[in-house]
């Protein structure tokens, strides 16, 4: 599949609202658990996603479109561990709706043209990148943490399937 922005948006729009009908109300033992070790829960995750939203996606597409020779800055995986200090789930998943809408908004009024998704901005570990591969990253990104959420959510009943979990292979992933 080419990428298309039309396409594209929708999925990014749809984002908040899966997690939210996902994650919202749940008890807690679903969203603060991870898979171990240097692992994330699912409220690390929407974390990680506003992150996102200050800090990556917009920022560097400006970047990109003023064609600055500056290279993007580093990307912080791990600031959502400061940075949602204090605050609960419900207050994230809403902050992430907020941010993102605004993200979009942002976005559409850019009225980007094809040329303006060949231009290229400068990653500071993977090079030069294009437009076109920041935003179809974003899309990427996003379903990669919706299914993050799903598979650390499925892992918390591992042991309680029982032999069933040899069908189940979001357990063993």
């Amino acid at each position: 599949m080419n990428f298309s922005l039309s396409d594209a948006i929708p999925v990014l729009k749809h984002t908040p609202h899966v997690l939210h009908l996902l994650l919202h109300d749940l008890p807690d033992q679903w969203v603060d658990n991870n898979e171990g070790d240097n692992t994330w829960s699912p409220y690390d995750i929407v974390g990680h996603l506003i992150h996102g939203e200050k800090t990556d996606w917009i920022v560097r597409t400006k970047i990109i479109l003023e064609q600055k020779d500056t290279p993007f800055a580093s990307f912080d995986r791990f600031a959502q561990f400061e940075a949602s200090k204090g605050k609960d789930l419900s207050q994230l998943l809403d902050e992430f709706r907020e941010l993102r809408k605004k993200n979009l908004d942002t976005l559409e009024s850019m009225n980007l043209t094809k040329a303006d998704l060949e231009k290229t901005g400068m990653h500071p570990e993977l090079g030069e990148v294009t437009l076109k591969q920041l935003l179809a990253t974003w899309v990427v990104h996003d379903l990669g943490h919706i299914r993050q959420v799903a598979r650390v959510m499925a892992k918390q009943y591992k042991h309680e399937v029982g032999p069933w979990a040899q069908y189940l292979s979001v357990v063993h992933e």
